[in-house]
């Protein structure tokens, strides 16, 4: 793989993710501009990730029969037109369709960036790769997090938009043909779980998603309602998850390499855990900062161990799988974003109690799981 090309994809990675977090930062002031209650406005987060689940298992087989380059030109260019679009909706039902767009066309970008990184890169290299494109995921959704807190919330999304758009010249002219030698639209989901190791990864990547979406995209409303926190704290507060996650997926990527998936996952859901015990026994406002740090690091740390766990896959179950990363982390985020607002809203210890309890149990019993994959 060439520079040029890693660059590309890494640069698409950024446009991607400059305002999947900073939209649960930017609820309470969303609501406010449409006169709406947060949780309604809340929305936006799930008609996101849900159409980007379902969306990503067609890229993985699609790009099989079309030359990924022709996707991708293709998917980049409405995922900028959508942010456009929400940068100037009138109506939040513009910004829910909009949002939709988002996620229908944004879910080409992560399966891609995972076959690529598989098919071109020697195992002992995969992890620090890995960690280094999803790293620059984290410093694109750093940025956006942090302008969150100091200008306008249609700007969020119009950034995305022109930067998506003059990157969709630049890879008119630089990304090179992925054509497959024999163009096949081949779906190959039932061979990918007629394996045990893929079932047992899958599962255990659906339950870390769905508690840490359930937890981390409620934290604004959480900041705001239980707190009375201003939007630029909430947002720089939430920044630090994505501050201490370029470190947590640059250097969780090395250690995966040197020290093993495993142990890299390990040392994840373990911070997780204690992270979002420290929310439920209220710190001070002070001690804020830490526990976001802490739970950044150990989100990407599981994430990137993970990921290079996917790469490790045998190649014909590489395509599948890759699409299955992004559908089954966003599906179940969906849901645990749906399901974290049901039991936040009636009481925000009781979400905290519940999904720690969930990252417990993950962590018993993840080693067993690991174990089978």
């Amino acid at each position: 793989m060439s520079p040029i090309t890693f660059a590309i994809l890494c640069l698409e990675g950024a446009v991607l993710s400059f305002n999947v977090a900073a939209s649960a930062a930017l609820v309470p002031s969303i609501a406010a501009s449409f006169g709406l209650s947060q949780f309604e406005v809340g929305k936006i987060i799930w008609l996101y990730m849900l159409p980007y689940g379902l969306a990503a298992l067609l890229y993985g087989p699609l790009v099989r029969l079309w030359d990924a380059r022709k996707v991708e030109l293709v998917c980049i260019f409405m995922f900028s037109l959508a942010n456009l679009l929400a940068a100037g909706a009138c109506k939040i039902e513009v910004l829910f369709v909009s949002r939709f767009m988002m996620g229908l066309f944004g879910a080409s970008v992560i399966p891609l960036g995972l076959i690529l990184i598989a098919r071109h890169l020697e195992p002992a290299k995969r992890g620090r790769y890995i960690g280094l494109f999803f790293g620059s995921t984290f410093i694109a959704s750093l940025l956006g997090l942090f302008l969150s807190g100091i200008i306008a919330w249609r700007m969020i999304f119009l950034i995305p938009a022109a930067c998506g758009f003059i990157l969709w010249v630049v890879m008119f002219f630089y990304l090179p043909s992925f054509k497959e030698k024999k163009p096949e639209f081949r779906i190959g989901y039932p061979e990918a779980f007629k394996s045990k190791r893929v079932v047992m990864l899958f599962g255990y990547i659906f339950l870390i998603s769905l508690i840490y979406h359930a937890v981390q995209q409620w934290l604004g409303v959480y900041f705001s309602t239980q707190l009375y926190l201003n939007q630029f704290t909430i947002s720089m507060l939430i920044t630090l998850t994505s501050l201490s996650g370029v470190f947590g997926e640059i250097w969780g990527g090395r250690l995966a390499d040197s020290s093993g998936r495993s142990r890299v996952v390990n040392l994840g859901i373990l911070a997780m855990a204690i992270g979002i015990f420290l929310l439920l026994v209220k710190v001070p406002v002070n001690l804020l900062a830490i526990v976001m740090i802490i739970w950044g690091l150990g989100w990407t740390f599981n994430h990137v161990g993970l990921s290079t766990m996917l790469a490790d896959l045998p190649p014909n179950l590489l395509n599948e799988s890759a699409s299955l990363n992004s559908a089954v982390r966003f599906i179940s985020g969906g849901i645990g974003v749906s399901l974290g607002g049901l039991i936040m809203q009636k009481s925000f210890s009781v979400g905290f109690s519940v999904f720690g309890l969930g990252l417990m149990a993950l962590l018993i019993f993840s080693r067993w799981i690991r174990s089978k994959i």
